[in-house]
C-alpha cells in the first residue's frame, strides 16, 4: 500500500513532486514546490495554501504534478472550480473529474420559489486535499441577489466552512491575480493572505512569475506579461499598445474583415472552438445577432444548431432527469450551472405565456460530454442586455405560475407544485456566439476574437489591463484584436 502524503516527510514528497512533474523547475517553481510539499504535509491544524501564477509560468503543469503526486500517495484529492466550464478545463488538464463548488458543497431546503435556499452541507471526507482552480473568480457574495440564497451568500466563507468542517482536510486556491476579480470586488479574495488568515488558517502562498522555457516564444504570453507588468505599475495611465502579427499568435483584425474571418474559423476548428470576447451584455447581443444573421442566416428566435449559454443555475431539470434513469445509472451533472454551454438539437412549441417566451428544446451538453437533455427554454433572455432574467422579471414570473395554483388552499401545496412547474423552472438562455469577459472567464477557447470596444472617460486602467488580460489568456491558439490595424514593434 502506497505510503500516504503525511507520512511521507516534506522533502520526500518533494521528491516525488519534482519527479513527476518531469522538468527542470524555475526558481519560482521550486519554491513553490517546496511550500506545496510542506503544506501537503504538515500535522499541524487547518492549513491553507495559495498559488498564485500567470500565465506560461507553468501553474497548471505544477497543480497537475501536484494531483498526481497526491493519488500516488494514495491520498483523496477533490478537484474545484466556480463554473462548470472551468470545472471542464481543469479536469481536462488533471485527468480526472472536478466538480463545480456550488456542485460539492451546497444542498437543496425546502422549496420556497423565489426564495428557495440551498444550505451547507457535511464534508465527510477524511484527509482529503481541495483544490480550487480559477480561484480569482471566487466572490465574497457581497450584496443582495440569487447567490444569497446559497448558505450564508458568502461562496468563500461557505467553501472554508465546508472543506474544515473535517479537521483533516485542507485547501489549496489557485488563480491569476492579473485576472478580473469577481462582479462588483476590486480585489480577489480568495488569493489573499490576509483575508484567509481571518478564518483562523494557517496560511502559506507562493507567486509563479518566471515564464517558462516552452512559452518563451509566445505572443500571447508575451503580451500578457506586458499588461501584467503595467498593472503592477500604479503610475501607468492611458491604454497599452499591444504588439500584433498578421500571421502570429496576436492578430490584428479590421472590422470590415470579422465576418469573413470568423466564417473561416468556424469551417477550421468549429463553432465550439470560437468565442468573441465583449466589454458588456449590449455587445454581446449586438455580436450575437450579427454572426447569427450575416454566418448563419437564422431568423427564426431559436434554431436547431444555435449555441446558447444557461445563464442561471438550475437543478429543476437534472433532478427530473435523475428519477427517470433505470437503476444504477447516474447523471453527468447534479445541476445545470450559469456558464454552462450548449448546443440545440431540436426547438419546437415556441409560445408565449405568463408573460414570457418559451419553447420546448433538446439540448446536447459539450461541458458533459455531449449528454442530450429534453426541457423547457425561456427565451426571453436570448436578446435581453441584462445578465439574466431581472429581480423585477422573475417577480413577475413567480406571481403569474403561482396564479395558476390559486386553488389550492395550502400554501404547501401551492410550494409543491410551483416546484413542480415546468415554466417557473424553464431554462434561462443567452446565445453564446460572444460573451462577456467575466461569462468567458475560466473557460479556454482555440480561438479568440477580442472586442475592446469603447473605453469611458471614468476606466481605470488598471480595470481595463485586467479586462484585457483576462481577455488575451483565453485562447489555446490564437487572438484576434477587433478593430486593429497591422502593428510594428
Amino acid at each position: 500500500m502506497p505510503p500516504s502524503a503525511q507520512s511521507l516527510s516534506s522533502e520526500a514528497f518533494y521528491l516525488l513532486l519534482e519527479r513527476l512533474f518531469g522538468l527542470p523547475f524555475t526558481p519560482s517553481q521550486q519554491k513553490a514546490a517546496l511550500l506545496l510539499s510542506h503544506f501537503v504535509s504538515t500535522r499541524r491544524e487547518r492549513p491553507a495554501c495559495i498559488l498564485r501564477g500567470y500565465a506560461g509560468t507553468g501553474k497548471t503543469t505544477l497543480v497537475a504534478a501536484l494531483v498526481r503526486s497526491l493519488r500516488e500517495c494514495g491520498r483523496p484529492v477533490v478537484l474545484l472550480a466556480p463554473t462548470g466550464r472551468a470545472a471542464k478545463v481543469f479536469s481536462r488538464m488533471a485527468g480526472e473529474p472536478a466538480y463545480t463548488i456550488h456542485r460539492l458543497i451546497y444542498r437543496q431546503e425546502t422549496f420556497n420559489g423565489l426564495d428557495t435556499r440551498f444550505d451547507l452541507g457535511l464534508n465527510r471526507l477524511h484527509g482529503a486535499v481541495f483544490i480550487v482552480d480559477e480561484a480569482s473568480m471566487i466572490g465574497r457574495g457581497v450584496g443582495a441577489g440569487v447567490d444569497s440564497l446559497f448558505g450564508s451568500g458568502d461562496l468563500l466563507d461557505d467553501l472554508i466552512s465546508y472543506v474544515y468542517h473535517s479537521p483533516s482536510c485542507r485547501l489549496l486556491l489557485v488563480g491569476d491575480t492579473a485576472q478580473l476579480p469577481p462582479v462588483g470586488e476590486s480585489l480577489s479574495a480568495a488569493l489573499s493572505e490576509d483575508r484567509l488568515r481571518r478564518y483562523g488558517l494557517l496560511v502559506g502562498s507562493a507567486d509563479l512569475t518566471d515564464v517558462v522555457r516552452q512559452q518563451e516564444r509566445s505572443s500571447v504570453v508575451t503580451e500578457a506579461t506586458l499588461l501584467r507588468e503595467l498593472l503592477a505599475d500604479p503610475a501607468f495611465t492611458g491604454t497599452p499598445s499591444l504588439r500584433t502579427d498578421p500571421h502570429g499568435e496576436v492578430r490584428p483584425l479590421p472590422a470590415d474583415e470579422l465576418i469573413e474571418q470568423l466564417v473561416s474559423d468556424y469551417r477550421r476548428v468549429g463553432t465550439d472552438e470560437v468565442i468573441v470576447v465583449t466589454r458588456s451584455n449590449r455587445r454581446a447581443v449586438l455580436y450575437n445577432n450579427g454572426i447569427r444573421a450575416r454566418i448563419f442566416d437564422r431568423e427564426d428566435l431559436l434554431t436547431a444548431g444555435d449555441r446558447v449559454m444557461i445563464v442561471r443555475n438550475n437543478y429543476y431539470w437534472a433532478e427530473r432527469l435523475a428519477a427517470q434513469l433505470p437503476e444504477g445509472e447516474t447523471l453527468p451533472f447534479s445541476f445545470l450551472a450559469n456558464g454552462d454551454m450548449a448546443e440545440v438539437v431540436r426547438i419546437r412549441h415556441v409560445h408565449e405565456q405568463h408573460g414570457f417566451r418559451f419553447g420546448e428544446a433538446v439540448l446536447r451538453l459539450p461541458d458533459y460530454d455531449d449528454y442530450e437533455i429534453s426541457c423547457r427554454v425561456l427565451l426571453s433572455t436570448l436578446q435581453s442586455e441584462a445578465p439574466a432574467l431581472t429581480r423585477p422579471e422573475s417577480e413577475s414570473l413567480y406571481a403569474s405560475v403561482l396564479a395558476d395554483y390559486a386553488h389550492l388552499p395550502l400554501k404547501r401545496d401551492r410550494m409543491k407544485a410551483l416546484r413542480a412547474d415546468p415554466y417557473y423552472n424553464a431554462l434561462q438562455l443567452k446565445y453564446a456566439y460572444a460573451v462577456t469577459c467575466h461569462k468567458a472567464q475560466g473557460g479556454q477557447w482555440a480561438r479568440v476574437y477580442v472586442d475592446q470596444g469603447f473605453l469611458p472617460d471614468d476606466e481605470q486602467p488598471h480595470a481595463y489591463l485586467r479586462w484585457l488580460y483576462t481577455a488575451l489568456t483565453r485562447t489555446t491558439d490564437r487572438v484576434y484584436l477587433v478593430g486593429c490595424r497591422a502593428s510594428s514593434d
